[in-house]
């Protein structure tokens, strides 16, 4: 790549996802009715109505990535006797502004999901709504649907509900502040120091958070750690591919959120309404996790056993948790994709495999996902009393273009991260590197390098390969527009 190309990578990763998005059937762009319709909104949502709790002197605090402008989410805690908790997690009210059959709620159904790229994000909501009045931003009065648990010492859920309420976000705060502050690499973020009694309300978010997650992995939720790399620039050049590792924000965040979607299917059902479910179903290749297991000194049961699971990898990371990450990815791949799914009242649908959750949906990321805002619709008809805004068939069509769609737009994901890779190891051809197989099918045998983490193609020295085998490659073709990275083993 010549110098001037050099300085262009944003540009033409820009491009590459641009056409990456048209064909994978999405749409890059808000089509002009849309943008109509947008130039009509002039301010956030109210309501006036006694139904709509007043909860802005709350506590709420938001945690998200550095640099997410689209929030969906806020939460707080309270104590309550006998070392338990109520913790509320307030859901940005999207439907109070984008409304069923509108045309931003077709342009949200065509993509169902926003698109984040190296170079550019493609949201499924105009940044004017999704950013903004939409979005619940710091000190600013927001329409929630909040859903409450009541969490006992033990982690278990005692109780839950869901209304509407309106809701002040006290603190924009990230996971990287947060979770280095909570375990001790950090001093308190100044977010949180300008707010009295915040400290002591996360402190308690993150003894609870811990206590529901102990709790699902005790059930067999799986302890998963993988390496998820992101772009970094340097101006407009790409520069490295710098790995993020969780931390106990996160926790908070995931722990609450699984909480509160699995009290959204629960409310749904006590009122007879149909929910539209995140399902991972049991793992077709089971036998290749228990063959992954036997060569690490495990032994798993022959039939699907998340517990047996959750233990083996337990036990893995802590006698080897340099490489737990790679094990781990293994195990994702071979789990097999979530998808969404329609269960009607009284029926008994898949639950989730990974999470060891039964009752599970997507609800607290609307402005991201349209499945969420589906969900919050069939809440918000049911807080109300009134009918379910959607037929079985319409929820039926919606589940399945919603997974074809979200898996499209990983796909983009993917794309654009193999370009970004394939620009920053085009200067690296030739050299050898230590890496894992993480896909194995008559379409190809696939492996990640460890440093940088970048997956590749194995285009030579696959025979008797399969996923989670480590072997030693060498680099020996890239193309950027296309995204291939070719290895071949050696050794």
């Amino acid at each position: 790549m010549t110098e001037n190309q050099d300085t262009q990578h944003r540009s033409i990763l820009r491009r590459i996802a641009h056409r990456a998005m048209l064909e994978r059937g999405l749409l890059p762009d808000f089509p002009a009715k849309a943008l109509a319709e947008l130039d009509a909104i002039h301010g956030p949502a109210t309501r006036t109505d006694g139904s709509t709790r007043d909860l802005r002197e709350l506590l709420w605090c938001s945690i998200d990535n550095d640099d997410s402008r689209d929030l969906d989410q806020l939460t707080v805690g309270q104590a309550l006797p006998a070392d338990g908790a109520k913790i509320l997690v307030a859901i940005a009210d999207v439907d109070a502004i984008v409304k069923k059959q509108s045309a931003i709620d077709g342009h949200a159904q065509q993509n169902t999901t926003s698109v984040y790229t190296a170079a550019e994000i493609f949201p499924m909501l105009p940044e004017k709504l999704s950013t903004d009045l939409t979005s619940l931003n710091l000190h600013e009065d927001r329409l929630a649907v909040v859903v409450e648990l009541i969490v006992a010492a033990d982690g278990s859920i005692q109780g839950s509900d869901v209304y509407a309420a309106l809701v002040r976000n006290q603190a924009q705060l990230t996971y990287n502040g947060v979770g280095a502050w909570l375990e001790n690499r950090g001093s308190v973020p100044a977010g949180v120091a300008s707010v009295p009694g915040l400290d002591q309300n996360i402190r308690l978010q993150d003894k609870v958070a811990q206590k529901l997650k102990d709790l699902r992995h005790l059930h067999g939720a799986l302890s998963l750690q993988t390496i998820e790399a992101r772009a970094v620039f340097d101006g407009d050049t790409i520069k490295d591919l710098a790995a993020e590792t969780k931390n106990r924000a996160m926790d908070i965040i995931e722990d609450f959120m699984i909480a509160a979607n699995s009290a959204s299917v629960h409310f749904l059902a006590s009122r007879k309404f149909p929910s539209l479910r995140r399902i991972v179903r049991t793992p077709k290749r089971w036998d290749r996790i228990v063959q992954l297991a036997g060569e690490r000194g495990g032994k798993l049961p022959a039939v699907p056993d998340a517990r047996a699971l959750e233990q083996f990898l337990v036990s893995s990371q802590a006698s080897d948790p340099l490489h737990f990450p790679d094990l781990s990815l293994s195990v994702i791949k071979l789990l097999g994709p979530g998808e969404y799914a329609v269960e009607l009242p009284g029926e008994d649908a898949a639950g989730h495999f990974g999470l060891a959750v039964k009752d599970y949906t997507h609800a607290t990321a609307p402005n991201r996902r349209f499945p969420d805002l589906i969900t919050q619709r069939l809440l918000k008809e049911a807080i109300a009393g009134h009918n379910v805004p959607y037929s079985n068939a319409e929820l039926t069509a919606i589940a399945l273009h919603c997974t074809e769609s979200e898996d499209a737009a990983k796909k983009v994901e993917r794309q654009v991260e193999k370009s970004a890779a394939a620009m920053l190891l085009e200067s690296k051809i030739g050299e050898t590197f230590d890496a894992i197989v993480t896909g194995a099918s008559e379409k190809g045998t696939w492996v990640r390098i460890l440093q940088p983490p970048v997956e590749g193609r194995l285009t030579a020295g696959f025979e008797g390969m399969d996923v989670g085998h480590a072997l030693k490659v060498q680099l020996i073709h890239t193309d950027v527009e296309r995204g291939f990275i070719d290895f071949k083993k050696v050794g």
